[in-house]
């Protein structure tokens, strides 16, 4: 049976945290947390940047596999589902948790190829140099959170933001392209064919939808997937759907007709069944059971 995500609120979680923030739209952090989520996937909407001074964490964000050593960066998108599997017992990092609306608000032009390269691939070693850098950058919005009688501090936040994105989101942007040369051309297909159903899981469950995209026939695509993912073509797409459909179940006040119809099912029976076959219980079922399933 697979873990089910289970409801994480970050802001009830951060209560008795000691942090730097202005109002939930800039936290800043200096301790690890979510201890309580640790054991279980669990989703959030905010963006969180991890720069892991000290020790290692290794986990799951969207199904793929990540460890991260010092010196590193965690990137951890909107609606993005988390899983840690182990945290070394040294781990130290800074965490720095934005809102949507903080980041929405940002108005970054050109930002959809350093995001689609965080979502490739969200953890990143560091050199000195680009460790030096992040720490700066949090040093400066520590600074600013700090000077609570500016009454343009979160302006200030913003910008410092809106800078360093611009600076080193171009360094992230490379250095997954640096990544992808590197890499067999059938690894390529793989990420490539991730990529895909990460964007599309939603609406398209069908391989011959994620062929076409990527020029190649239905039978050669399930070929490389397997062979080089170690599961079906057709597993991955119902990971994202059934990983979905358990965050909406646990994570909202949706109801099962309403999931079935975001997840664009045919009907909920057609849903609850696809759910069940995957599962071994019904989606009500799943949405009613304790966090000891």
């Amino acid at each position: 049976m697979r873990k089910k995500i289970l409801p994480f609120n970050w802001q009830e979680e951060l209560v008795n945290i000691e942090k730097n923030s202005i109002g939930n739209d800039l936290i800043l952090i200096e301790k690890p947390i979510i201890n309580s989520a640790f054991d279980h996937p669990f989703k959030v909407d905010v963006t969180t940047a991890i720069i892991c001074l000290k020790g290692s964490t290794r986990g799951m964000i969207n199904l793929k596999a990540y460890e991260t050593k010092a010196p590193g960066l965690i990137v951890i998108l909107p609606n993005q589902i988390l899983e840690y599997n182990h945290i070394s017992d040294d781990f130290s990092a800074l965490f720095i948790v934005m809102s949507s609306r903080f980041t929405e608000s940002l108005n970054i032009e050109e930002r959809l190829p350093t995001f689609l390269s965080i979502q490739k691939n969200p953890s990143l070693g560091l050199n000195q140099n680009e460790l030096d850098a992040l720490i700066d950058y949090y040093r400066m919005l520590q600074r600013t959170v700090s000077a609570k009688e500016n009454p343009h501090q979160l302006e200030i936040a913003k910008y410092l933001t809106k800078a360093f994105f611009y600076g080193f989101g171009y360094n992230i942007h490379s250095k997954q392209l640096k990544i992808e040369e590197k890499m067999p051309k059938k690894q390529v297909t793989v990420e490539k064919f991730l990529t895909l159903v990460q964007e599309h899981h939603k609406s398209q469950r069908s391989l011959e939808f994620y062929s076409d995209r990527l020029f190649l026939t239905p039978k050669y695509l399930s070929k490389v997937i397997k062979e080089n993912s170690g599961i079906t073509a057709g597993e991955w797409i119902e990971n994202y759907v059934i990983s979905e459909a358990k965050a909406l179940l646990k994570s909202t006040d949706m109801t099962v007709q309403q999931i079935s119809d975001s997840l664009n099912f045919p009907s909920q029976s057609f849903f609850g069944k696809y759910f069940k076959r995957i599962e071994g219980l019904s989606p009500r079922e799943y949405k009613n059971s304790s966090s000891k399933l």
